[in-house]
């Protein structure tokens, strides 16, 4: 074939692909001509749920979002407010959504008492968030109307319906409030589930939407669905989910506070948790964050003094004797420094890392007992005749990361977390007379067997102490944000994290922080011996460096974790079905 001939046919398909083109960008546009139409119709005589579902089925995804929000506007207006936000939340775009909920938040205010209840709204919000296609106007058999609340109701936190004042004599109240229960997204949280899926997607979309109609988030969200342990990350591009799977179910309050399973007793992971881990994974401090309970040095330098001066004579024998000597050691020693980085000091997060650390430190000393086979640093001593005890030196134990791998599945929408996840590190600082610790790179071998013997009895000692699973479930979540960013699944699921990520909008709970604490000193007699022992330590997490390293996401070499990944897959795109257990 000629070259004239090759550029010939060549301009003849350009010219038939336009064409193509061409007729199908005017066939949409005549389709969403008339689908604009027919919204502007059942928009003007109030018909929000046929012009949705138009919205919907009918236009082009380019024109969908603009047209969901000018309902989404026209449902506010109307009094539907709860049936606005779900519009809202339908919008798949996380920044023109927050925009959008927070010009349905701006207008709204609380009615104070002897308002006579707004039906309409009531029930539109009912029909839209109890199994929205079964209702009579979206082509279902489900009836409501006004003498269906013969003494007025409310709508609790969970989404039920509650009664006033007066008995509900037909039953009406009783069947819907089971209705409720049996088709709600947050059914059965409290049943007990070997794999449980949180989508963060649809979970910060519901939360934007308690924010947007100025509702409190109730105990399942905070307690995101009962979960008490990451074994999973999950993505789904198509629905845009990014999930965190692994066991669940009931949970109480024990005597320190503590919201634990049910079952096992592990505390489950908690959203503020969370969202302070997203923002330090994603923001300028990359997944780096510590703690840290340091001496002050000019109470090391009396501390020196103090040494030297009662060195000069005999400790007289006694119990009172030796008690008014460590009294005097410890308050010269005096408080230590709380020093918290990367994430709000006041956060319940940095409360957790700062009180592992320190209940970790009375555990070394021997001031808390434990029922493992961890030995104390100073039961670990044994002095021989003629021997001397070890130096007044600082030693230093911290917590750290203590995950094998990450697995990764074929298809790279799966990843398991794999290892206990903490563990403990320890390291010899000598002290100058003028106080200052000088780091020595090494630990000597007694508080070098007090941190191995902690970190091979972390798990029971996480069932005796439930602080310190609280902070691997710390470690979880941080692992967990630091793969949603190393691997950009976010970015796969369309996720701008625009309500979780932003201050103002989700607002954490915080509380006083803590700034110092009384120095951790225990005493031993070994052959009329005193010796004397100070801590110091925190905890050190940097999880960008480690799932960056070479070969600790790894790619799967079995079918489980795509089989888990499918059997977790959601059944619905409904988005306050924000948490469901794998089939």
């Amino acid at each position: 074939m000629s070259t004239l001939r090759r550029h010939s046919t060549l301009s003849s398909l350009i010219l038939m692909n336009l064409l193509v083109i061409s007729i199908g960008l005017a066939t949409q546009l005549r389709a969403d001509e008339s689908a604009a139409e027919r919204l502007r119709q059942h928009l003007a005589v109030g018909e929000f749920g046929v012009a949705k579902a138009i919205a919907a089925r009918d236009l082009h995804p380019a024109q969908r979002a603009a047209w969901l929000e000018r309902i989404a506007h026209a449902q506010a207006a109307g009094g539907a407010r709860r049936a606005s936000l779900l519009t809202a939340a339908s919008i798949p775009d996380g920044h023109q959504r927050a925009k959008l909920m927070g010009d349905i938040r701006r207008p709204m205010g609380r009615r104070g008492g002897g308002v006579e209840p707004d039906w309409d709204a009531l029930i539109d919000m009912i029909k839209t968030t109890i199994a929205p296609e079964t209702w009579d106007d979206a082509g279902g058999n489900g009836t409501i109307s006004e003498g269906d609340f013969p003494g007025g109701v409310y709508v609790d936190a969970n989404g039920q319906l509650q009664k006033l004042v007066t008995h509900d004599n037909r039953g009406r109240l009783a069947t819907l409030h089971t209705r409720a229960k049996q088709l709600s997204a947050n059914r059965d949280a409290d049943l007990p589930s070997p794999l449980r899926i949180v989508s963060l997607t649809r979970l910060e979309r519901e939360a934007q939407m308690r924010w947007a109609s100025q509702q409190e988030i109730d105990d399942t969200m905070h307690s995101l669905a009962g979960l008490n342990r990451i074994q999973y990350l999950l993505v789904f591009p198509k629905t845009g989910d990014i999930a965190i799977a692994g066991p669940a179910g009931a949970w109480n309050i024990d005597d320190e506070g503590r919201w634990v399973s049910e079952d096992s007793g592990r505390p489950v992971l908690r959203l503020d948790d969370l969202v302070v881990l997203l923002r330090n994974a994603m923001g300028t401090h990359q997944g780096r964050f510590s703690c840290s309970i340091d001496p002050v040095r000019e109470n090391l330098a009396k501390t020196q003094q103090y040494l030297k001066e009662t060195g000069k004579s005999k400790l007289r024998a006694g119990r009172r004797a030796r008690e008014k000597w460590l009294t005097g050691l410890q308050d010269t020693l005096g408080e230590q420094n709380i020093r918290v980085e990367g994430i709000d000091p006041g956060s319940r997060a940095a409360h957790v890392l700062v009180e592992a650390d320190y209940r970790m430190k009375l555990v070394g000393m021997g001031l808390e007992e434990t029922t493992t086979e961890v030995v104390s640093y100073l039961d670990s001593i044994e002095l021989g005749p003629g021997q001397s005890p070890p130096p007044l030196s600082v030693l230093r134990w911290w917590f750290t990361l203590n995950y094998e791998a990450i697995r990764r599945s074929k298809s790279g929408h799966a990843f398991e977390l794999v290892g206990p996840g903490v563990k403990v590190l320890s390291e010899n600082e000598l002290l100058t007379l003028q106080g200052e610790r000088q780091p020595t790179g090494q630990s000597e071998e007694l508080s070098s067997r007090f941190a191995r013997s902690f970190t091979e009895n972390f798990q029971q000692l996480a069932i005796q102490y439930p602080i310190y699973a609280e902070l691997r479930n710390l470690f979880d979540l941080a692992l967990a944000a630091a793969v949603i960013r190393n691997e950009d699944l976010a970015g796969q699921a369309g996720w701008q994290l625009a309500h979780f990520g932003v201050p103002e909008h989700y607002q954490i709970q915080l509380e006083k922080p803590a700034k110092t604490v009384r120095t951790v000193v225990n005493h031993r007699i070994i052959n009329r011996v005193h010796i004397v022992a100070g801590v110091s330590g925190g905890i050190s997490v940097n999880t960008q460096n480690l799932v960056s390293s070479n070969g600790f996401v790894s790619n799967a070499t079995h079918q489980l974790l795509d089989a888990n990944h499918h059997a977790a897959t959601p059944q619905t795109s409904a988005p306050e079905r924000w948490w469901w257990d794998a089939k």
